[in-house]
């Protein structure tokens, strides 16, 4: 569950208030060992995925770096180049 979870920070253009709310619903699933949680449990669910939404748009807001922005494209093209060699031909 957690693979989907992707570094947001230090891109250019920054990351979307989407990817935020995807990683933080990837992580309470993979938390709670639940993809679709039961509905005496989904109200808890989705309190926790929005609560951890906002901290993460916090923690992003307010990280710094020196180093310049990385490019969307360029990052997926060097994961893509890594799987090939992890895994070979598809």
């Amino acid at each position: 569950m957690c693979r989907n979870i992707r570094q947001l920070h230090n891109f250019e253009p920054p990351a979307t208030s989407d990817e935020v709310r995807a990683a933080a619903l990837q992580y309470v699933r993979k938390v709670s060992g639940s993809t679709k949680p039961s509905q005496a449990n989904q109200a808890a669910f989705d309190e926790a995925v929005e609560e951890i939404a906002h901290a993460t748009a916090h923690l992003l807001q307010h990280l710094t770096t020196t180093a310049p922005p990385k490019d969307r494209e360029t990052e997926a093209v060097k994961a893509r180049a890594r799987a090939q060699a992890r895994y070979g031909a598809a």
